[in-house]
Protein backbone atom coordinates (compact mmCIF):
# COMPACT_ATOMS: atom_id res chain seq x y z
CA UNK A 1 0.00 0.00 0.00
CA UNK A 2 1.33 3.08 -1.06
CA UNK A 3 1.09 6.28 1.30
CA UNK A 4 -0.21 9.37 -0.67
CA UNK A 5 0.33 11.94 2.25
CA UNK A 6 3.93 11.17 2.84
CA UNK A 7 6.30 14.34 3.17
CA UNK A 8 7.98 14.79 -0.31
CA UNK A 9 11.93 14.47 0.02
CA UNK A 10 12.58 18.33 -0.87
CA UNK A 11 10.47 19.14 2.34
CA UNK A 12 12.35 16.87 4.88
CA UNK A 13 15.59 17.96 3.12
CA UNK A 14 14.06 21.46 3.80
CA UNK A 15 13.58 20.98 7.55
CA UNK A 16 16.81 19.07 8.03
CA UNK A 17 18.33 22.40 6.86
CA UNK A 18 18.06 24.39 9.59
CA UNK A 19 20.19 23.26 13.27
CA UNK A 20 17.37 24.47 15.53
CA UNK A 21 14.80 22.21 13.63
CA UNK A 22 17.08 19.43 14.12
CA UNK A 23 18.05 19.92 17.21
CA UNK A 24 14.12 20.42 18.23
CA UNK A 25 13.46 17.19 16.59
CA UNK A 26 15.75 15.50 18.56
CA UNK A 27 14.57 16.93 21.89
CA UNK A 28 11.08 15.76 20.92
CA UNK A 29 12.23 12.50 20.22
CA UNK A 30 14.22 11.60 23.79
CA UNK A 31 11.03 12.94 25.52
CA UNK A 32 9.22 10.35 24.05
CA UNK A 33 5.59 10.89 23.07
CA UNK A 34 5.22 13.14 25.81
CA UNK A 35 4.27 17.16 25.43
CA UNK A 36 7.01 18.99 26.00
CA UNK A 37 6.78 23.37 26.87
CA UNK A 38 8.27 25.48 24.37
CA UNK A 39 10.01 27.28 27.27
CA UNK A 40 11.57 24.28 27.98
CA UNK A 41 12.37 23.03 24.28
CA UNK A 42 14.08 26.53 24.16
CA UNK A 43 16.23 26.35 26.96
CA UNK A 44 17.54 22.85 26.04
CA UNK A 45 18.25 24.00 22.99
CA UNK A 46 20.31 27.46 23.98
CA UNK A 47 21.84 25.29 26.38
CA UNK A 48 23.22 23.62 23.54
CA UNK A 49 23.92 26.07 21.77
CA UNK A 50 26.31 28.09 24.18
CA UNK A 51 27.29 25.33 26.33
CA UNK A 52 26.04 26.80 29.61
CA UNK A 53 23.31 25.41 31.88
CA UNK A 54 21.37 27.56 32.39
CA UNK A 55 21.96 29.18 28.91
CA UNK A 56 21.62 33.11 29.27
CA UNK A 57 18.49 34.47 29.33
CA UNK A 58 19.33 36.60 25.55
CA UNK A 59 20.06 33.26 24.20
CA UNK A 60 17.40 31.40 25.42
CA UNK A 61 14.68 34.25 24.07
CA UNK A 62 15.94 34.10 21.10
CA UNK A 63 15.45 30.56 20.64
CA UNK A 64 11.89 30.54 21.50
CA UNK A 65 11.51 33.86 19.54
CA UNK A 66 12.45 31.69 16.44
CA UNK A 67 10.80 28.20 17.77
CA UNK A 68 7.69 30.12 18.18
CA UNK A 69 7.52 32.43 14.82
CA UNK A 70 8.93 30.29 12.20
CA UNK A 71 10.64 26.87 13.38
CA UNK A 72 7.61 25.15 15.03
CA UNK A 73 4.95 26.77 12.71
CA UNK A 74 6.58 25.43 9.50
CA UNK A 75 7.08 21.58 11.57
CA UNK A 76 3.10 22.30 12.39
CA UNK A 77 2.34 22.38 8.97
CA UNK A 78 3.98 19.89 7.48
CA UNK A 79 2.26 17.09 10.17
CA UNK A 80 5.76 16.65 11.91
CA UNK A 81 5.16 18.13 15.67
CA UNK A 82 1.67 19.54 17.17
CA UNK A 83 2.73 22.81 18.61
CA UNK A 84 -0.37 24.94 20.87
CA UNK A 85 0.47 28.32 20.71
CA UNK A 86 -1.92 29.10 23.29
CA UNK A 87 -0.66 26.49 25.75
CA UNK A 88 2.84 26.86 24.52
CA UNK A 89 3.10 22.97 24.25
CA UNK A 90 4.93 20.64 21.16
CA UNK A 91 5.01 16.96 20.65
CA UNK A 92 5.94 14.80 17.95
CA UNK A 93 3.09 13.70 15.00
CA UNK A 94 2.93 11.19 12.75
CA UNK A 95 5.25 12.90 10.29
CA UNK A 96 8.37 12.87 12.52
CA UNK A 97 8.84 9.26 11.60
CA UNK A 98 9.45 9.78 8.17
CA UNK A 99 11.64 12.81 8.76
CA UNK A 100 13.62 10.31 11.48
CA UNK A 101 14.69 8.00 8.79
CA UNK A 102 16.69 10.81 7.03
CA UNK A 103 18.56 11.44 10.71
CA UNK A 104 18.98 7.50 10.68
CA UNK A 105 22.52 6.59 9.59
CA UNK A 106 23.22 3.51 7.80
CA UNK A 107 25.85 1.05 6.57
CA UNK A 108 26.72 0.37 3.16
CA UNK A 109 24.88 -2.73 3.18
CA UNK A 110 21.79 -1.04 4.50
CA UNK A 111 21.57 -1.83 8.31
CA UNK A 112 21.43 1.23 10.52
CA UNK A 113 24.52 1.09 12.84
CA UNK A 114 22.20 0.74 15.74
CA UNK A 115 21.14 -2.46 14.28
CA UNK A 116 25.15 -3.82 14.05
CA UNK A 117 25.84 -2.88 17.89
CA UNK A 118 22.66 -4.61 19.20
CA UNK A 119 23.35 -7.48 16.92
CA UNK A 120 26.84 -7.32 18.17
CA UNK A 121 25.54 -7.48 21.43
CA UNK A 122 23.68 -9.87 21.59
CA UNK A 123 25.59 -12.33 19.47
CA UNK A 124 28.57 -12.12 21.82
CA UNK A 125 26.60 -12.34 24.68
CA UNK A 126 25.09 -15.86 23.82
CA UNK A 127 28.45 -17.14 22.59
CA UNK A 128 30.15 -16.44 25.69
CA UNK A 129 26.99 -17.33 27.52
CA UNK A 130 27.11 -20.82 25.64
CA UNK A 131 30.68 -21.44 26.31
CA UNK A 132 30.04 -20.33 30.23
CA UNK A 133 27.35 -22.85 29.60
CA UNK A 134 29.90 -25.45 28.20
CA UNK A 135 27.70 -25.89 24.97
CA UNK A 136 28.93 -28.41 22.35
CA UNK A 137 31.33 -26.93 19.81
CA UNK A 138 31.95 -23.21 21.48
CA UNK A 139 32.93 -24.81 25.27
CA UNK A 140 36.24 -26.20 23.34
CA UNK A 141 37.11 -22.07 23.02
CA UNK A 142 38.16 -20.78 26.30
CA UNK A 143 35.52 -17.75 27.00
CA UNK A 144 37.86 -15.43 27.69
CA UNK A 145 39.07 -15.81 23.55
CA UNK A 146 34.96 -15.35 23.21
CA UNK A 147 34.61 -12.33 25.11
CA UNK A 148 38.55 -11.02 22.96
CA UNK A 149 37.17 -11.91 19.73
CA UNK A 150 33.58 -10.13 20.79
CA UNK A 151 35.93 -6.69 21.62
CA UNK A 152 37.52 -6.86 18.18
CA UNK A 153 34.23 -7.32 16.44
CA UNK A 154 33.45 -4.43 18.38
CA UNK A 155 36.49 -2.38 17.46
CA UNK A 156 35.94 -3.38 13.93
CA UNK A 157 32.35 -2.12 13.46
CA UNK A 158 33.66 1.55 15.24
CA UNK A 159 36.26 1.73 13.16
CA UNK A 160 34.13 1.08 10.13
CA UNK A 161 32.02 3.48 10.93
CA UNK A 162 34.36 6.32 11.76
CA UNK A 163 36.12 5.16 8.38
CA UNK A 164 32.79 5.58 6.61
CA UNK A 165 32.15 9.05 8.44
CA UNK A 166 35.72 10.10 8.68
CA UNK A 167 35.39 13.69 6.52
CA UNK A 168 32.76 14.50 9.52
CA UNK A 169 34.72 13.44 11.82
CA UNK A 170 37.76 15.23 10.83
CA UNK A 171 35.52 18.44 10.22
CA UNK A 172 34.06 18.02 13.78
CA UNK A 173 37.44 17.70 15.34
CA UNK A 174 39.04 21.00 13.54
CA UNK A 175 36.10 22.65 15.58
Amino acid sequence: MFRTDSLPEGEIYAILANGRRREALRRLTEAGDGVVSLDELATAIAAGETGKSPPPRAARESVRGSLHQTHLPKLAELGVVGYDRDAGSVRLREGAREVDRYLTVFTPYGLSWGEVYRGLGIGSLLVVLAALLEAPVVAAVDPLLWVSASLAAFAGAVASQLWSNRWYVLRALRG
